[in-house]
Parts: structure tokens; sequence; C-alpha cells
């Protein structure tokens, strides 16, 4: 450590129209340690006790919206805007306005929160207990804790409200993972390797609790206590870009470190999906929902970037009044049933994405429709296949011809390695709403005088062609153009668990054990189920769907890439993989039908 730890907290009741109260101090139950938290909340809260929100995690308490990401900010609503204002959490000067105090720490290791910065772990989660506990028991709290935040402000509320801590009361993640391994590290089994590495390198240990400059940058401001040289540094965190690396299997201690169950969750929930975020946020949310034992939980689903809509007047009016509802007691819009107006909520509230509006454009985006459903799942679907053929085609009609269809292995972003099946145009307009599988009879050849391959890597993609030929992309995290959804399978982790209670016919269950490894011999062919994550459309008259197959990651990925050499190397994947056709060998693409409601 640099010096003796200080108290340092501040309480500065005149500046803002809130009591701003900086680095106040949780101690940890488990053991030594403390977490630093700033809080804000309004000027009576003395003698008129409020709930409290609370965020915990990593991007520093201290480090203004407009330094952490200047763009963002800039087009964030203003409504959402102070100076006070940090990024993906619930702005202090709008809900303090609303009669809330907000809580917002930095997480152990990280910012002024001294210990091991070991992200998404265990420990952390157990150090988050503690402040939410902590912050149901000051003076100025009703002891009503709820969670509101966007992506890993609300993944880590997960496993939190796993955890059951006194006081919380319900919970808001909007787009945000549930599902560490599945969801976020390794996609079908295939390491998710670039993303991670972007954000642990610009956004975590930059911000790690000794790290020196960070005010010169404008990045917070230093560590109170002072710096830790870089070897202390090094030893004080759990470096997720070389755990991730290291680490292939959910029985793996680092993996199973991580898990915990969803059915544990009791509190009223509300999970926010976004169609858009195809390869982090959008299955967790989903599943999330589905296996969440809450009495009171509601999914909800949006479209545009990740960083804006949590802003929208319209989404955070959703946010008040459901947190209103079980934080204050006052439902005006019939979360806990019908109000004496008769108004409810339903469980499930989707946006439907129908015609080209463009991509990244929040204004077009309001064209599309809202609709309301009682279930997840939707009840109605009809699960209809549409059979790969050799010719490419696409079709409700089992294909008769029978041979084979081969691309190179080992595709990359720059160079696509693809085989893509189109629909004929829809005869009428079609919704597809819900989770998509595919399921692919595939081998692998070596090359000539290449290296003996001994798995396959599928790539999977959905993409959707309007009436004019063109295909349609929609709003990704980032604002990049997307397709419709995506899947992934490493071949040798193909094994399904159809016993496991998660196991769902149009959702295969695979628990990626080390001992669920199977080989891949080539000239072998395997039919193998891919999982592809939920999608929605409305395919008009005319338009057309086209299922991609490939080997590497294709438009749409962004700075989502499974590109790690050692992870996607030649000596396992080099030369051609295949899907074959024929009597024994059905490919199919299971797409959600969504009849019209009677």
């Amino acid at each position: 450590m640099p010096n003796e730890i200080k108290d340092l907290h501040t309480v500065d009741a005149e500046s803002f129209p809130y009591i701003f109260e900086q680095n106040a101090t949780v101690p940890l139950k488990a053991g030594t340690g403390l977490v630093r938290c700033n809080v804000y909340r309004p000027k009576n809260s003395d003698k008129k006790p409020v709930p409290v929100l609370v965020t915990y995690g990593p991007y520093g308490k201290d480090i203004a919206y407009a330094d952490f990401h200047a763009k963002s900010f800039a087009e964030v609503n203003p409504s959402h805007k102070s100076v006070h204002s940090a990024w993906e959490t619930p702005d202090p000067a709008f809900w303090t306005g609303h009669g809330y105090a907000v809580v917002r720490a930095d997480e152990r290791g990280l910012g002024q929160s001294p210990g091991v910065l070991d992200t998404m772990s265990r420990g952390t989660s157990e150090a988050f207990v503690d402040v939410v506990e902590w912050a149901a028991e000051q003076k100025w709290s009703t002891g009503k804790v709820g969670l509101l935040g966007i992506s890993y402000y609300a993944g880590s509320q997960w496993r939190v409200a796993a955890r059951q801590p006194k006081g919380l009361s319900a919970i808001v993640p909007w787009e945000g993972m549930s599902d560490y391994y599945r969801d976020r590290c390794r996609h079908g089994g295939i390491l998710a390797n670039a993303f991670i590495k972007f954000w642990w390198n610009r956004q975590v240990i930059t911000n790690q609790y000794g790290r020196a400059g960070r005010q010169a940058r404008n990045w917070g401001p230093d560590t109170l206590e002072g710096d830790l040289p870089e070897e202390e540094l090094a030893a004080n965190r759990n470096d997720q870009t070389v755990d991730n690396t290291a680490n292939s299997f959910r029985d793996d201690a680092y993996y199973a470190s991580k898990e915990y169950d969803l059915a544990d969750i009791q509190v009223p929930l509300l999970s926010v999906g976004n169609w858009g975020g195809i390869l982090l946020h959008l299955r967790g949310n989903v599943e999330g929902y589905v296996q969440a034992g809450s009495q009171h939980k509601f999914l909800r689903m949006i479209t545009g970037r990740h960083d804006l809509p949590f802003y929208y007047d319209e989404e955070a009016e959703v946010q008040r009044s459901f947190l209103d509802a079980f934080l204050k007691g006052e439902d005006r819009d019939g979360w806990t049933g019908p109000t004496a107006e008769g108004k409810t909520v339903s469980p499930v509230s989707l946006v439907l994405r129908k015609g080209n509006v463009g991509f990244n454009d929040a204004q077009a985006e309001r064209a599309y429709e809202r609709r309301e459903e009682t279930e997840w799942p939707i009840a109605r679907t009809q699960y209809t296949k549409f059979f790969l053929a050799p010719d490419q085609s696409l079709s409700t009609n089992a294909p008769t011809s029978t041979g084979k269809l081969s691309y190179r292995a080992l595709g990359t972003i720059e160079d696509p390695q693809v085989l893509q099946f189109s629909t004929a145009p829809f005869e009428a307009e079609t919704e597809i709403t819900g989770y998509v599988t595919a399921h692919l009879n595939v081998s692998v050849s070596p090359d000539p005088a290449g290296p003996t391959p001994s798995d396959i890597d599928l790539f999977v993609t959905l993409r959707h062609l309007g009436p004019d030929g063109k295909e349609i992309f929609y709003t990704g995290t980032a604002g990049d153009p997307v397709p419709l959804t995506k899947g992934w399978l490493r071949v040798s982790l193909r094994k399904v668990d159809t016993d496991n209670y998660r196991h769902r016919d149009y959702l295969p269950h695979r628990n990626y054990t080390s001992r669920d490894v199977q080989s891949v011999i080539q000239g072998e062919a395997y039919g193998v189920d891919v999982e592809v994550w939920p999608t929605n459309v409305v395919v008009e008259k005319g338009g057309r769907l086209v299922f991609e197959v490939s080997s590497g990651d294709t438009q749409g990925s962004g700075i989502f890439l499974h590109n790690d050499p050692n992870d996607r190397s030649p000596e396992k994947f080099q030369g051609n993989n295949h899907i074959h056709f024929g009597p024994r060998f059905s490919n199919y693409v299971t797409l959600p039908v969504i009849p019209a409601k009677e």
C-alpha cells in the first residue's frame, strides 16, 4: 500500500440542488477492506428518508461522462445531463429531483476503492452485497434499494440480486449479460477476445486503484492514498484478457467461480434488452428474464445504441414508473396488478422491426410499432424449419438432391469465407420473433500439405433483404450496422444436455465443460445444433431472408471479434469446411414465425 487508508469523506449541501457526499466509506464484512462511493441525495432526506438507487462498477464514480465518452455525452438527452453525470449510470440531478438518493460506488480495486481488481468475480459481487446493505441502513434511506444501470452496471445486478442482500427491492438490468461464459467470453465455446481486450485496456485498468496519472488524463482524481508501483498494480489485479484466454471450459475454476443461480433472484425485475445487441447483451437479458425466480418480472425490448435509449424521456419514465411501484409503493401503471383505473403492465413488451428505417437514427426508429405480450417466448409461435439446399436456396421444402458445399476454414473479417442460403421473396408479410436454431451436418478436410485439422468453428448469421433486394441493417451496440442476429459453435463442444432443466427444443442447452469435449476427425460428418441469438423482424411481402454460414467473423461483428491466434490456430482449424446434403443429412434453420393475434 502507498500510505495508510484515509477517511476523506466530504459533504457538500450548498453547491448543487442536492446534497453531494464524496468518498463515503462502506466497510466490507468479509475480512478487511472497504469500498468508497459517492452519494447524491435530496436536501430534505435527513428528515424525510428516500429510496436509494445503487450502481457498483469499474468505470470511476468520479470520471465525468464528458471525459469518459465526449461524443456520447454530447448526444445524451439534456434532461439527464449534469455535472455529476457518469457513463452508463443514472444521472443524480434527474433522480434526486424525483425523490431518490443515488449511490455510485467504485468497485473493489478500482477508482478510490482499494483491493484486488477482479471484475465480475464472486468476491467483488460479495462486496456489492455490502454496498447494497449499507445503502439500506443509512439514516437518509427508507431501507429500500433499487439497482439501475447499463451494460456492466446491469450485468453486475444479476449477480448481486441472486445473493439476496437485505434491502434490495427491485432491479433494472438495462442491456446487460447474465451468463459470463455464454453471453460474453466464449460464444458457442469460441473465445470472444477482441472486445474484452478493448474494454479491459481502455476502461478498466486505466482506472485501477493506485494507477498514476489519472487526474492528468482527465480520468478522475488520483488515488487518495497515492500511487502504487507497477509491480504492485500487476499483483493487485486478475487480468481478464489473460484469464479468458487461459481457461476454456465452464468447469475450469476461473469460470466456475463466476457461476450463480438466476432462480435465486426474487426481487421485482425489469429486464431491458436490445434487438441490436447481438454480440454481448441481448441473450443475457432474455435468458435472465426467463430464468429469474421473481414473482414480478418484466421483459422490455428496445432498439438503438446501447448508450442513449436509457436516457430517452419515454424510457426514463418506464424506469421511474417501475421503481416508484416497488420502492415507493406508488403503482400508477399496474406493475403489481390492475390499478383502480384498470391499468396493468404486460409481462413482455416488444418493439417490432419492420421496414428499412436506416441505422443509428433514433428518430427514424420511432416508426417501429410496440406490442405487448403475456409471455416469452410467445405462446402462439410456429417453429418453422427452413431447409438449406445444395443450390443455396432456403425454403420450407426439404431438398431431395445430395452433395456437399465447401468453404475455407479460418475466415477473417477482412477475408470472410462464407456460404449463403436465400429464401425466395416472401409471398406475404411474415413476423419472426423469438429463438432461432440451426441444424447443420458439417465436416472438415485438410489442405494437401497442411496440418490435420481437429476442430471446426461455425459462425452463422441471419440477414434480411428488403423487397428492393438490398440488405436492411439495424443499429448495433456502438451505432454500427448489424444484421438480424448471429450464432456460433465450436464443433468439439457440440454435445447437448437434453436432460438439463434449461434445455428446450428451441434452445439447445450445452454445459461447455471439459467433459463435454468430443472429437472432430477429418472426413467424418457431424450433425450439430447451433444456438442463434433471439431476434425480431417483420419481413414484408417481397422481402427475403439469407442464412449465412462462415468460418470466421463477418459483417456486423464490429469490435466483437473472435480472432485470437491461439484459440483459433491453424494447427487445429486450417483446411476446408463442408456442409453435407442428402437423405441422411438434413440441414435447416428453425425460425419462430408469429401468426397475427386473433
